[in-house]
C-alpha cells in the first residue's frame, strides 16, 4: 500500500493568521449587525421586528450547520471544506451587502450562515493540529483572541459604519478579510494524512432530524421572549419540533453505523465536562455582553455607538491577558486556572451588581476589564483540557460539537437574561408602584415638590399636578429597571460559582502546556 504524501512544512503561525481570519470574520458577524438593525428596517421598508429575521435566519443556519462539519471535512476534505466555507461566507456577506429587499437579504444571511456554521470547529481544529503539544496553549490563547473579542467589537464597529456610511458597509467590510483568507488557505493549509474522501453512506435522516430539532430551538431561544414564549401557539409548535427532532437525532446517531455526528465522544468524562463548562461560558457571556448596553442606552443614557465603545474594556482585559495565559498554562494545572478564571469572571459581574444610577464610567470600566480578563483565563485553559483526551481523528468532530454547545448556551444566555430582566422589571414597578399614593408621606411630599417646582416655572396647578405624577412614575420605572439590572448581573454570577464543582470532574491534561495529546 502506497505511503501518504509527506506534508509540506509551513509556519504553524502562518496557519494561524490564515484561520484566525476567518474565524474573526465570523464570530464578528453574530454581533455586528445587531446595531444596525433599525437602518435595516427603514432602508428596506420593513419593521424593527422583521428584520430581526435578518439575525435569527443567521444563527439558525449556523446552528444546523455546526454540529456536522466535522463529517463534512472527512467526507470532502478539510482543506477543500475550508476553502469553500470561506469563500462561500465571504460572498454571501457581499450580497446581503446588496440586497435589495428584506427577504432577498434573508435568504443571503441563511446561506452566510451556513458557510460561516463551518469556520469555528474547522479553524480550531487545524490550529490545534498545526502547533506540537507543547505549544498549544499559546494557539488556543491566539485563537481565542477572536472567538472572545470579536463579539464584544462587533457593535461598535457596526455602529461606526453604519453611521458614518451605510448599514450595507456592515458586511462589504467581510471582501477583504475572506480574500486574505481564502489565498493563504489554498497556499499554507493542508489536510493531514487520516483525511481522505470517505465512502461511507451519508446519513440523510439523522441530518433532517439535525436540521428540524437545532433549527426549531434556536428560533425558539431567539424569538421567545418577543412572543412571551409558551403563550404563542407558533413557540409551542417550535418547542415541540426542537424536542422531538433532537431526540430523535440522539436516538439515531448513537445506532446508526455511520453517524453524522458521534456522539460516543461525549462518553469521556473530561471532554463532557468541558464542553458543559463552555455551554456555561456561552451562557454567561452573551448574556451579560447582552444587558451592558442595554443599561448603558436605556438608564445611563449613552448613544449606541458610546455604549459600544464603552464596553471595550471588556475585549482589552481578554486581548491583554490571552497571551499571558498561554505563558501560564505551561507551569501550571489548567483546572487551577479555570478555577481563578471562574471566581474573576463571578467577581466582574457581582461588581456590576453594585452599579447604581450614579454610576460613573469608570465604575463600569474595571468591572468589564476583569472580567475580560477572567474570560481569557477560562477560554484557554478550558479548550485545551477538553480536547486533550481526544484521538486527532475525531478533532473535527469534536470541536463542532464543542463550538455548537457554546452557540447554543449563548443563545440560552441571551433568552434567560433578557427573560429574567423583564420579570424583574415587572416585580420591583409593582413593589416600589405600590407606595406611590397619596398615603405615603414621602411619596407625598416629593410629588408635592416636584409640582411646586413646575409652577414655579410656570405651569398651570392641575397640568402641574399631573406632571409631577408623571415624573414621579417615570423615577419608579428607572429604579426598578436598575434593580432588575442588579438581579441579573448577580444571578449570572452565581452560575459561575455554581459550576467550580465540575472541574474535580475534568482530568488533568497529558501534556504539560495543557495541549491536546498527541495519539
Amino acid at each position: 500500500m502506497p505511503s501518504a504524501p509527506q506534508q509540506p512544512q509551513v509556519n504553524p503561525w502562518i496557519v494561524a493568521i490564515a484561520v484566525m481570519l476567518a474565524t474573526f470574520m465570523e464570530v464578528l458577524d453574530t454581533t455586528v449587525v445587531n446595531v444596525s438593525l433599525p437602518h435595516i428596517a427603514g432602508s428596506l421598508s420593513a419593521s424593527v421586528d422583521e428584520a430581526a429575521w435578518a439575525l435569527t435566519s443567521y444563527l439558525v443556519a449556523n446552528a444546523i450547520v455546526l454540529p456536522m462539519t466535522g463529517w463534512i471535512a472527512n467526507y470532502f476534505g478539510r482543506k477543500r471544506t475550508l476553502t469553500a466555507a470561506v469563500f462561500g461566507f465571504t460572498t454571501a456577506s457581499v450580497l446581503c451587502g446588496l440586497a435589495p429587499s428584506l427577504p432577498v437579504l434573508i435568504l443571503f444571511r441563511i446561506l452566510q450562515g451556513a458557510t460561516g456554521g463551518a469556520l469555528q470547529p474547522l479553524s480550531q481544529a487545524v490550529m490545534l493540529e498545526a502547533f506540537p503539544p507543547r505549544d498549544r496553549s499559546k494557539a488556543m490563547a491566539f485563537w481565542g483572541l477572536g472567538v472572545v473579542v470579536a463579539p464584544m467589537l462587533g457593535p461598535v464597529i457596526g455602529g461606526w459604519l453604519t453611521e458614518n456610511y451605510s448599514w450595507r458597509w456592515v458586511f462589504y467590510i467581510n471582501l477583504p478579510v475572506g480574500l486574505a483568507s481564502v489565498i493563504m488557505t489554498r497556499l499554507f493549509i493542508f489536510d493531514p494524512p487520516y483525511i481522505r474522501r470517505s465512502n461511507r453512506g451519508i446519513d440523510f435522516w439523522g441530518m433532517g432530524m439535525l436540521a428540524v430539532g437545532v433549527g426549531a430551538l434556536q428560533i425558539v431561544l431567539d424569538k421567545g421572549q418577543e412572543e412571551d414564549w409558551f403563550a404563542s401557539n407558533w413557540m409551542v409548535i417550535c418547542a415541540v419540533l426542537a424536542g422531538i427532532g433532537i431526540a430523535a437525532f440522539i436516538v439515531r446517531e448513537l445506532k446508526t453505523r455511520d453517524p453524522v455526528v458521534h456522539l460516543r465522544v461525549f462518553a469521556n468524562r473530561t471532554y463532557s465536562a468541558g464542553v458543559f463548562l463552555m455551554t456555561i461560558l456561552g451562557f454567561v457571556l452573551y448574556g451579560s455582553l447582552l444587558l451592558v448596553p442595554i443599561f448603558l442606552q436605556t438608564l445611563m443614557g449613552y448613544p449606541a455607538l458610546e455604549a459600544g465603545i464603552a464596553m471595550a474594556p471588556r475585549g482589552l482585559g481578554s486581548f491583554l491577558m490571552m497571551p499571558v495565559v498561554g505563558t501560564v498554562l505551561g507551569k501550571f494545572d489548567p483546572r487551577k486556572v479555570l478555577a481563578v478564571g471562574l471566581v474573576g469572571a463571578s467577581w466582574s459581574l457581582y461588581a456590576l451588581s453594585r452599579l447604581n444610577l450614579e454610576a460613573g464610567y469608570w465604575d463600569i470600566f474595571w468591572p468589564q476589564f476583569i472580567q475580560g480578563a477572567a474570560l481569557a483565563l477560562l477560554f484557554v485553559p478550558l479548550t485545551t483540557a477538553t480536547m486533550d483526551p481526544i484521538p486527532k481523528e475525531e478533532m473535527g468532530n469534536a470541536t463542532s460539537m464543542f463550538n455548537l454547545m457554546r452557540n447554543l448556551g449563548g443563545s440560552v444566555g441571551i433568552a434567560s437574561a433578557t427573560t429574567y430582566l423583564f420579570r424583574r422589571t415587572q416585580i420591583h414597578t409593582n413593589v416600589l408602584g405600590a407606595h406611590v399614593t397619596a398615603f405615603n408621606p414621602r411619596a407625598r411630599m416629593l410629588s408635592s415638590n416636584l409640582q411646586s417646582a413646575m409652577i414655579a416655572r410656570g405651569s398651570d396647578p392641575v397640568l402641574a399636578s399631573r406632571q409631577a405624577y408623571v415624573s414621579l412614575w417615570n423615577l419608579v420605572e428607572r429604579q426598578a429597571s436598575m434593580a432588575a439590572f442588579v438581579d441579573t448581573f448577580l444571578a449570572l454570577g452565581v452560575v459561575f460559582l455554581l459550576v467550580l464543582p465540575l472541574l474535580l470532574v475534568m482530568k488533568r491534561p497529558k501534556n504539560r502546556a495543557g495541549g491536546v495529546a498527541m495519539h
